[in-house]
């Protein structure tokens, strides 16, 4: 038997023991005689030789040595509810079992509070082991998982699977007891079997946490965890229902109006039941001194700069059903769709459920700051202006006009019994009163398409259908025809108090200016696809 030490070689009995020993300096594995594995000095002998003596081989008395590899990927959905040492240690432990003969683990990548649904370059350890896989210097051969779903999700292990053969990477997983190959028909399908059986896991889990949420929000009325709404706080509640949970130290929890914000949670009800705008009841607020809900909790509300009531903050509370002693949950809710990353996963935006699906509690679980009777009649009050003759009124720009000094959209605004539109360049009746930068635009709806349609003579087009159709405006100028002329285009009007000009409205425009503040600049806008017809249409600026 030979053994590698300092580049010379020392022979053993034929019949002796072997281990394992690992060279940090050379990088590679050795087998030497358990005695000389003892002498090593400086190490932890017993750890070291516990750890040999499960690696002992035989191989005609000769030396043997492992030549791959391998980085390690692991995962933990929770650090609160899953303790990631002892989860990472059984994944290591799998892992290491599935290579022992093969290899060794030289690297260790493991996510912990990150879902299985979560994209890998969306992982911190998982998009660093992305960038290591196409790196030409890496230091691993394979990369090597405990379980699939610690790992995957759904097809992600397909995905993967490209990337690591085009870079020279295997993929070892303990259900193929090995490495896998794609184009192994078995392989294949038990891929796919495992990824319809790691995201059934998710959905099932899923489904059987929201209706027990919804069943407990409705028959027990418990709070389900989240911010207190402004005007309450989190109190004790006794022992949890569950014995288990309960041994464990968990307890409820229940809302209770809080003594400095919960009266003005009945004020912002009273102001709005008046008839009071939502604007101006959170100009009031402001200048009454009240501190807005951020800065009241700012442990809870650090991403937020807590200086000020805003519009928002008003109309959430005015439409939140918990302030009339009820438990509401599921008033949002997160739809999923599919990334379009390397080895993809699921995303998705936070949007509002409709009212039909909240689960609101059989009872009141907590003391009302509103009756719901009020509530009700608040949802209905609406202190938008109508015009005194009743007349409803059509506002044929919207969405159409830019302001040419701020770049934000107009709003429509009834001037003197006429459409109009306005800018306030960001100032909102929120605010009190104060130093403003530029004056707000305002211009009458007539003046701004009579303008528009003055510009029409500087545009031209490769198209003779649309030249047709601005000759057409030119020759009987009418507000319809206009209005259609620029959204079938994509245009929009760009105004200033005493001019406008016409701009394309795309996330890409390719825009030459003669001068860099002059009204009278160039614009080309790109072709248009026509819905009738497959050819591309240009519009350009004369």
């Amino acid at each position: 038997m030979a053994a590698r030490s300092g580049g010379t070689e020392s022979r053993a009995s034929p019949g002796a023991d072997l281990a394992v020993h690992v060279n940090e300096a050379t990088g590679t594995v050795e087998v030497a005689d358990v005695d000389a594995v003892l002498d090593l000095p400086d190490g932890d002998v017993l750890g070291l030789w516990a750890a040999t003596r499960t690696q002992r081989v035989r191989h005609h008395g000769r030396m043997v040595e492992s030549r791959l590899r391998f980085a390690f990927y692991g995962r933990v959905s929770t650090k609160e509810y899953q303790d990631p040492v002892s989860s990472r240690r059984w994944q290591i432990d799998f892992a290491a079992e599935l290579v022992a003969g093969h290899g060794r683990i030289v690297a260790e990548y493991f996510d912990v509070g990150y879902s299985r649904e979560v994209a890998w370059t969306d992982r911190p350890a998982a998009a660093r082991l992305l960038a290591a896989i196409t790196d030409s210097d890496r230091g691993f051969d394979a990369i090597v998982v405990g379980e699939y779903a610690r790992a995957f999700h759904g097809s992600q292990a397909i995905h993967l699977a490209p990337l690591l053969h085009r870079h020279g990477v295997q993929m070892w997983l303990p259900e193929v007891d090995g490495p896998v190959d794609l184009t192994n028909p078995t392989h294949q399908a038990l891929l796919m079997l495992l990824g319809a059986h790691s995201k059934q896991e998710v959905q099932r889990a899923r489904f059987r946490t929201t209706a027990a949420m919804q069943a407990q929000a409705r028959e027990q009325g418990r709070h389900l965890g989240g911010r207190p709404p402004y005007g309450y706080r989190v109190v004790d509640a006794g022992p949890h229902p569950n014995s288990a949970h309960a041994a464990w130290g968990r307890r409820l929890h229940r809302l209770t109006p809080d003594p400095q914000t919960a009266p003005w949670v009945a004020w912002i009800f009273t102001q709005r039941l008046e008839g009071h705008s939502i604007a101006r009841i959170a100009r009031m607020l402001n200048e009454t001194g009240v501190p807005c809900p951020s800065a009241v909790d700012r442990t809870r509300n650090p991403h937020r700069p807590g200086e000020a009531w805003q519009l928002r903050t008003v109309a959430a509370i005015l439409a939140n059903p918990r302030y009339t002693g009820r438990q509401v949950w599921n008033r949002q809710h997160t739809p999923l769709r599919r990334t379009d990353d390397v080895v993809p996963g699921v995303t998705g935006l936070r949007k509002l459920t409709p009212s039909p699906r909240w689960a609101i509690s059989d009872k009141p679980a907590h003391e009302a700051l509103v009756s719901e009777s009020d509530f009700v009649a608040a949802q209905a009050v609406s202190a938008r202006r109508r015009p005194t003759d009743g007349a409803r009124r059509t506002y044929l720009l919207v969405g159409l006009l830019r302001c040419g000094s701020c770049g934000r959209s107009m709003e429509s605004q009834l001037s003197h019994g006429h459409a109009a539109y306005r800018c306030r360049h960001g100032h909102t009746s929120a605010h009190p009163v104060g130093i403003r930068l530029a004056p707000n635009l305002y211009l009458r709806e007539d003046v701004i398409l009579a303008r528009a349609l003055a510009r029409l003579h500087t545009i031209t087009s490769r198209d003779t259908t649309i030249l047709e159709e601005i000759a057409r405006l030119r020759q009987d100028p009418n507000a319809v025809g206009m209005v259609t002329f620029l959204r079938a285009h994509n245009l929009t009007i760009e105004c200033r108090t005493t001019s406008v000009s016409l701009e394309p409205d795309h996330e890409n425009p390719i825009i030459t200016r003669s001068a860099s503040d002059s009204p009278e600049r160039r614009v080309r806008i790109p072709r248009q696809r026509v819905q009738q017809q497959k050819e591309k249409r240009g519009i350009l600026n004369d």
